[in-house]
């Protein structure tokens, strides 16, 4: 199903201190966004299961389980959006998340203003549907999308892309062989309140390149301009092999 993109999305706000869902809660629902709340991962858990929210805001030091076990335990049976919510601003902190399966990360203390912002840029995220330029399928070597169906595979092997890795494999397939400059890229896959959120890109970009190259420590496919951005390349054709010189008398 669908997830809506407007002020009536359905709203999971999970953190072991009240006041702060106090908080979120009467901003969210000022706004429109209809709220539930739980104070601990495993009830969190629990109401992604039963409720199947549109976005959920999770705190990541809770008692018993935190933040980062319960999005993976989430991540075993749902694609529901995820932004963290933290007191740590280390960048380990933020990469941690994102490999657990964040799609965003937002560090205490946060306006109002912003974390809404943050939350409408996700949701409007999750709803986006890349579109191909001016094919149904592309290919580079032994790399296949078919837009269409947005289905992948590399190596004749389907490969299962989170949504955000689709759609940044889906912005370099449709500039092919040119270089994307990182703000391009960040305002492209995540919107242009993130374009100077270059490690987001780092992340997404390993993760890519985990799931696609042969080599992903040498990579052939998603290459990198130092300083400037990436690019998706497209093998050159083998050259057809020399015929046989002819024999002599």
């Amino acid at each position: 199903m669908p997830r809506r993109t407007g002020d009536a999305a359905r709203i999971l706000v999970v953190d072991d201190e009240p006041r702060l869902v106090r908080l979120v809660r009467a901003n969210l629902e000022r706004l429109g966004y209809r709220v539930s709340a739980a104070a601990s991962g495993k009830q969190a858990i629990e109401a992604v299961e039963a409720e199947d929210p549109d976005l959920v805001v999770l705190d990541i030091m809770m008692p018993a389980m935190d933040g980062y076990e319960a999005t993976r335990r989430i991540r075993e049976f749902s694609q529901v959006p995820i932004v963290m919510l933290t007191a740590k601003n280390e960048q380990s902190d933020k990469l941690k998340g994102f490999d657990v399966g964040a799609d965003d990360y937002l560090t205490k203390p946060f306006s109002p203003e912003e974390l809404v912002a943050r939350i409408r840029a996700v949701l409007k995220r999750s709803q986006a549907q890349p579109e191909p330029k001016t094919r149904p399928t592309f290919a580079a070597g032994d790399l296949v999308i078919d837009f269409a169906r947005r289905r992948v595979t590399a190596r004749g092997e389907e490969v299962r892309l989170s949504p955000t890795e689709y759609r940044l494999l889906s912005a370099l397939a449709n500039n092919a062989d040119r270089v994307m400059v990182h703000e391009e890229l960040l305002q492209q896959v995540w919107g242009p309140e993130y374009r100077d959120e270059t490690e987001y890109l780092w992340v997404y970009i390993r993760y890519l390149r985990q799931k696609l190259e042969a080599d992903p420590a040498h990579p052939r496919l998603i290459v990198s301009e130092p300083g400037v951005g990436y690019m998706l390349r497209r093998p050159e054709p083998a050259a057809p092999p020399l015929p046989p010189a002819p024999m002599e008398d």
